[in-house]
């Protein structure tokens, strides 16, 4: 390649408070010529997530994102050159090829990935997160039937997906989410027992009503006063699984932790536990085979919320971290 043009969007600076669209811009650079070991890829849908956020903070389970470099990010791409054996051009791969056109990266970076109908799928369902709540709720989470269990961010990628398996193993179900229309899909389409608008309800009083005998699994994706309220309302052994914190992600840093945890987590017992998901990788096959039977039977609904142009990913980012969208939020590019 290398003569055409390649649309890239950069992170221009750090940001200090909350994230806005003027830390980006869009600028242009040639199509890249894959070396030795490498593919060039043409990307087709970027995944959105709130650790896109927490990457600007410094490194975490991957490397600080440095300003004026391209924007990082996962995302399905296709194959159009390969250097590397094992890849041909029309391969369907996923890769952090960050917020472009086209990447060169080497091949050893990609996974493969099988063509399916709805392509979205294979980022939301079977990919980074059905693959979380799977493992979050069932390896880290360990619910047993008759379980009460609560997800925070519950109307998102990961949430929406940990609450139709957690009725599926047969426990009760909370989910917690911002917004009266989020709490209404919750409950009459994606089968939770319960959903609580943390924007009007006193959280504490309303998990007290919805769970009134108490929490044996808390799957938290937001940290702050939600997860400090869950931990009050948990039983003796529960278990909580920390997925994120994505009310720590964007802006200032909160005044304080959850309150009261040490002496909590004595008294009643309970496990905390942060995952990331190469923690599972052996299980990989297995959770697969299960997520896709269990979407071919019609246990779990998948919600998927696709925007389209690579210009628009900055504000797509922006609007996940206000809670704006339902389910999967992707870019779609190409």
């Amino acid at each position: 390649m290398g003569t055409g043009v390649n649309r890239q969007i950069l992170l221009t600076e750090i940001p200090k408070g909350k994230l806005s669209p003027s830390h980006f811009k869009l600028s242009e650079a040639r199509i890249p010529t894959p070396k030795e070991g490498e593919i060039l890829v043409r990307v087709k849908l970027i995944s959105l997530d709130a650790a896109n956020r927490a990457w600007m903070q410094g490194a975490t389970y991957r490397s600080a994102v440095e300003a004026g470099t391209v924007m990082a990010g996962g995302s399905i791409s296709e194959v159009v050159e390969s250097k590397a054996p094992g890849f041909e051009p029309g391969d369907l791969v996923f890769a952090d090829t960050g917020w472009q056109d086209y990447a060169a990266l080497p091949a050893a970076s990609a996974q493969k990935l099988p063509r399916m109908e709805p392509m979205s799928h294979l980022l939301s369902v079977y990919g980074i997160a059905g693959l979380t709540a799977y493992h979050g709720l069932l390896d880290v989470g360990r619910p047993k039937a008759g379980d009460t269990v609560v997800v925070s961010a519950a109307a998102g990628s990961v949430g929406s997906i940990v609450g139709q398996i957690a009725k599926l193993k047969g426990c009760t179900v909370i989910g917690i989410a911002g917004g009266d229309a989020k709490c209404q899909l919750l409950v009459s389409e994606l089968g939770f027992d319960h959903a609580i608008n943390y924007k009007k309800e006193a959280l504490g009083k309303a998990l007290r009503a919805a769970a009134p005998k108490g929490i044996d699994v808390y799957f938290d994706n937001v940290g702050g006063d939600i997860l400090e309220a869950c931990l009050f309302g948990m039983n003796n052994y529960g278990r909580i699984a920390c997925c994120g914190a994505v009310s720590q992600y964007d802006g200032a840093a909160p005044a304080h932790g959850p309150r009261g945890i040490p002496g909590l987590i004595v008294v009643k017992r309970l496990t905390m536990q942060g995952f990331i998901l190469t923690d599972f990788n052996d299980r990989r096959e297995q959770a697969l085979a299960d997520l896709q039977s269990w979407v071919a039977q019609g246990k779990i609904k998948v919600r998927e919320d696709i925007l389209s142009g690579l210009e628009n990913t900055p504000q797509a980012l922006i609007g996940l971290l206000a809670g704006e969208n339902i389910g999967k939020r992707m870019v779609r590019v190409s």
